[in-house]
């Protein structure tokens, strides 16, 4: 078994931490959040020793592997401390919200080979990762078009929105990597962004949107639709189509059964969508920690690396670029 150890026990940080504790590669032997009160609490559900000093952790030559699930601002230093010391870091999205932080990280840890897979879980969907196997095989011949829906049911608090760097660099960031996911070495080339506030006008004193589009142009002039909502009255609203010069394929939205109602009053009734990630994409996360479990045995590559995390907070910078000069802003890597 992989001796790990899990930075933060938030929301995400908990769900980590169960996966961690039910996959049969993985022993969880530590636990550490900044709230002592949250380590000591998790560390009894998790079965795993608490630490209150990250250095037992990085000092363990022992301890293979990291899992970072704590805030945002925290990931950097923790990237850096773990490389330093040799650990294989799984780390979740996204990597920081400064891209010059990134850069700077990517540069000092270049010559110890580095080791890390970063957190985005939708490649490891099956339906979004099966529009890529299937597109690979050409079964819808050229790709031509990228539409990807993301609607939340619910907004976050007004307290993590503040913190999160906005919807492009926290919730649309996802739908950015699963572009450059389909897209495969065409990469994106340009984009353009619009965002508003309708129904919920909170987000307009912290600067931020509950609703927004984006479209990018590939370098090979693949269009590339984004459409994400802050709320979503009928659930997780979560669907990726790719046209092409063949046919389509549609990877659709899951429901808590796949039954369809047909009575005098109505036809077609079906079951709610799931409502959240954690219940949308419990395969996903499942997948992702197999991958991560054979980058460490194996040293097979993941799905998604460093660099997929930078090149995607470059995507969002510029698709909040967009919105003030309200032109398509160019995308360098």
């Amino acid at each position: 078994m992989i001796d790990i150890a899990l930075f933060g026990l938030g929301r995400i940080g908990i769900m980590h931490g169960k996966n961690l504790m039910r996959n049969r590669d993985f022993n969880l032997k530590y636990v550490y959040d900044i709230d002592r009160n949250l380590t000591k609490k998790y560390s009894k559900i998790l079965k795993a020793e608490a630490v209150y000093n990250p250095n037992i952790v990085f000092n363990n030559k022992d301890l293979k592997a990291i899992f970072i699930a704590s805030t945002t601002s925290t990931h950097i230093k923790l990237i850096l401390e773990g490389t330093k010391n040799k650990k294989i870091i799984f780390c979740e999205k996204p990597l920081d919200l400064s891209i010059k932080k990134i850069n700077q990280c990517k540069k000092k840890i270049k010559n110890l080979n580095p080791k890390i897979q970063l957190g985005f879980n939708r490649r490891y969907d099956p339906g979004h990762n099966t529009l890529k196997k299937q597109l690979s095989k050409g079964k819808i011949g050229k790709l031509e078009k990228i539409i990807i829906t993301s609607r939340d049911p619910d907004p976050p608090s007004i307290k993590y929105l503040k913190e999160s760097g906005g919807i492009f660099r926290d919730m649309m960031i996802h739908d950015f990597d699963l572009v450059r996911f389909y897209l495969g070495k065409d990469e994106p080339s340009k984009i353009i962004a619009s965002g508003s506030n309708i129904s919920d006008k909170r987000f307009n004193k912290i600067k931020d949107f509950e609703l927004a589009s984006c479209i990018i142009q590939s370098k090979n002039g693949v269009q590339c639709i984004i459409t994400n909502s802050r709320h979503c009255s009928f659930g997780y609203d979560q669907r990726v189509e790719l046209f092409g010069s063949k046919g389509m394929i549609i990877s659709e939205n899951k429901r808590e059964n796949e039954i369809s109602l047909y009575s005098s009053s109505s036809t077609s009734n079906k079951a709610p969508l799931l409502n959240f990630f954690i219940e949308r994409y419990k395969d996903a996360y499942k997948n992702q920690l197999n991958d991560f479990a054979k980058f460490i045995k194996k040293n097979t590559r993941p799905l998604a690396e460093f660099e997929e995390g930078r090149r995607a907070l470059i995507i969002a910078n510029a698709a909040k670029k967009s919105l003030v000069t309200k032109r398509f802003e160019k995308l360098t890597f």
